[in-house]
């Protein structure tokens, strides 16, 4: 155990002492959306606005308050208010869904990036939210991409409980027995996700002993990513199966996914269909391909070796160094060194670089353990590593020169970074992430222009995924051109980077510094 654990191990459980009326993010002429203690109060933590609550600070019987003059709400003030509404109505009680009819149990990273958002409103309920996710974690470490709500009917959604049975096939690995969750996991963002919402407001994460019960979690979470899939040898982490890296159907994985023979159609049903186009879905074919891939990975009860389907991907690997850096940050706000998480993050940037990066194409690339190496398939996971603090200036600049360059028309020809290569043959702006923009990748790079210094292209991008965001209902992704909703609306990961990407107009701030580096 290292130093930072065992004082982690030690730490006294905190109840919960407040949610600050004001606190430190709170800007003059904000309404009562960002009021802490309106949005997150102990006694109803599953409300995000009351009107009541503001009504009489005191509680005490009186004449009513003098009402202000009704003043109309600014459009940056609209949209907040419209993305809260988003907040609200996915949450669960005790989490946040993607969307209530297509994804109604709780997925990994969506929770990370839902708390990102979170914390300008309720820090109390973006600590939850973390909270919920690892109380679900299994015993090697593993924080499963799918927590299943048990009120949820089985065949709202595929695949189900009954399909992963984690409690018995990942026994050996330590699941859960009180709670199903699956048995795959998802890009490693937490560590980021419970550093930032810690910033938002360090006397309530202080209070509650936040961070000092999620590290030991979290530094398992890395520590299972990094001795238990460095399938590969080099280093860098690899994949199982497309979920895990959260771009499904991405062109990348065509080539790996051949190897695979598809699960017969009669053997699952797609619950997707009944909630999305199937021309914005990943085929069948795709599909039968992924349920071969999880039972057979459920059947060799969710060992990490020996699959046919070993992938090290740029953007799964960025974040793991992202959040690398920020488990370095909450070491040293807990009184230990973080010097050896900073130097291992490094380690990992140049292993990155190393292994996965083409200076010819100035992009990073898939590595495909299994068949010959890189896969010259352009994707916006390759744009991803943009984030990290530690690349070589020639690479960031190859990097921008890229994503402002004809394969994805930053700037351009579309406002958001499309999911795949425009001049690729796979490209398609309306399937899943084989073409169309996600606002999650636009969030990610928007920090990494704004880290290297280059302000203006960040904040056109910021800019673009606030009015594409609020234009398209809070979609889950968008038609990369003409910014056409697709998929589900109502999405709370948009709905979330929305309410991050608004703060920086009401704090005028940016990036913080030592978020990572």
């Amino acid at each position: 155990m290292d130093r930072t654990a065992q004082l982690s191990a030690r730490a006294a459980k905190v109840a919960v002492a407040y949610d600050p009326a004001a606190p430190p993010d709170r800007m003059p002429g904000t309404s009562a959306l960002s009021d802490s203690s309106a949005l997150s109060a102990p006694s109803n933590p599953s409300t995000l606005s009351s009107p009541s609550a503001l009504s009489s600070p005191s509680g005490l019987s009186g004449p009513p308050p003098v009402r202000a003059p009704r003043v109309q709400a600014s459009p940056a003030e609209t949209l907040r208010r419209r993305a809260v509404a988003v907040l609200e109505a996915n949450w669960t009680g005790t989490s946040t869904v993607p969307s209530r009819g297509l994804y109604p149990h709780q997925w990994s990273w969506d929770s990370a990036f839902v708390a990102i958002g979170l914390r300008h409103v309720s820090p109390h309920r973006a600590q939850t939210e973390l909270e919920t996710l690892l109380d679900a974690q299994w015993g090697d470490g593993r924080v499963p991409h799918i927590v299943f709500n048990p009120s949820v009917p089985l065949d709202a959604y595929f695949p189900s409980p009954d399909f992963w049975r984690s409690s018995t096939a990942g026994r050996a690995a330590g699941a859960p027995r009180t709670v199903q969750t699956s048995g795959i996991v998802q890009p490693p963002v937490h560590a980021l996700a419970a550093w930032l919402v810690h910033r938002a407001d360090p006397g309530l994460s202080r209070a509650r002993g936040f961070l000092a019960r999620v590290y030991p979690r979290l530094a398992a979470w890395h520590r299972y990513l990094l001795h238990r899939r460095d399938l590969g040898g080099g280093g860098l982490v690899s994949v199982v199966h497309p979920w895990e890296q959260g771009m499904d159907n991405a062109p990348s994985w065509d080539a790996p996914l051949a190897r695979i023979a598809p699960a017969p159609a009669r053997s699952f049903r797609r619950a997707d269909l009944d909630h999305g186009s199937a021309e914005d879905r990943p085929t069948d074919l795709d599909y039968g391909r992924y349920v071969r891939l999880a039972a057979e990975y459920r059947d060799g009860a969710y060992a990490d070796a020996g699959g046919e389907f070993a992938v090290e991907d740029p953007s799964f690997n960025a974040l793991l160094i992202a959040s690398e850096h920020a488990l370095a940050h909450i070491a040293h706000e807990l009184g230990a060194p973080g010097t050896a998480r900073h130097a291992r993050a490094e380690r990992l940037t140049a292993a990155l670089v190393e292994r996965l990066w083409d200076p010819a194409e100035g992009m990073f690339f898939c590595r495909d353990l299994h068949g010959a190496g890189l896969v010259p398939e352009r994707g916006v996971s390759g744009l991803v590593p943009l984030l990290l603090p530690g690349l070589p200036r020639e690479v960031v600049d190859a990097l921008v020169g890229t994503l402002r360059g004809p394969h994805f028309g930053l700037g351009g020809v579309t406002r958001l970074a499309p999911s795949y290569d425009l001049l690729g043959e796979a490209f398609d702006p309306h399937r899943y992430w084989r073409g169309p923009a996600w606002f999650n990748t636009s969030w990610l790079l928007e920090r990494g222009l704004r880290l290297h210094g280059r302000r203006p292209e960040a904040e056109a991008l910021r800019r673009a995924v606030l009015d594409i965001a609020g234009g398209s209902d809070f979609a889950e992704y968008v038609n990369p051109y003409t910014g056409e909703a697709c998929g589900a609306t109502g999405f709370s990961w948009t709905a979330a980077l929305t309410l991050d990407l608004i703060h920086q107009d009401m704090s005028g701030s940016g990036t913080e510094g030592g978020d990572l580096g």
